[in-house]
């Protein structure tokens, strides 16, 4: 990727009855890696969105999680897409993935929506699926410990085990290395690092 201003969303519900769940991975990840890239930069309101800028490697870097809900994400991921004139492949979405074993990850450009709804929705918004997603499995009802008849939907707004807590943070290390790589534009050893992680 050359020299230009990157954005990297991470997807989520807003309010902190969600703020534990499944389903908000996506934001939890992204405060992981705007904390490595620089600990004293906050968030603020703009644009339906908590927004923070950062650098990284001489280059701007907006980490945004969208406020409008999962389904209409799009909505605020457009307005920073359009503004700040992103490039579909400078941007990076993190979000939950059902089918992935819980703390897997996967770097993907492009694809289906995999029925998640805040890629669907950004998708309709900025009118392209050329853009990459960082997936990080949950798991599903019917695998592991969890019973089949747990209706997804609820699932998806569940909590973390404190066993799958501990095992996601110690992967953020990981991550943010991955991220970086991407940044930097070497996206065959950004897809190794984070790959592996399964």
């Amino acid at each position: 990727m050359s020299k230009q201003d990157s954005l990297i969303v991470g997807l989520g519900n807003p309010g902190a009855e969600y703020s534990d769940t499944r389903h908000n991975i996506g934001f939890n990840i992204v405060d992981a890696i705007l904390s490595a890239f620089d600990r004293s930069v906050k968030y603020r309101d703009k644009w339906n969105g908590l927004y923070a800028p950062t650098v990284y490697s001489d280059e701007k870097v907006h980490c945004v999680k969208p406020q409008t809900f999962m389904n209409r994400s799009g909505q605020s991921v457009a307005q920073f897409y359009t503004f700040y004139k992103i490039q579909s492949e400078r941007l990076i979405v993190v979000h939950d993935d059902l089918d992935m074993a819980p703390g897997r990850v996967k770097l993907v450009r492009g694809g289906g929506n995999g029925g998640h709804n805040g890629i669907k929705s950004i998708v309709a918004s900025i009118g392209t699926n050329d853009f990459y997603r960082l997936k990080v499995g949950i798991g599903r009802p019917g695998q592991g410990d969890v019973h089949k008849d747990f209706p997804v939907d609820k699932y998806v707004l569940s909590n973390f085990s404190i066993k799958e807590v501990d095992m996601l943070t110690s992967r953020y290390v990981s991550i943010v290395e991955g991220v970086k790589l991407l940044l930097e534009g070497d996206v065959g050893r950004s897809k190794g690092v984070l790959n592996s992680l399964k």
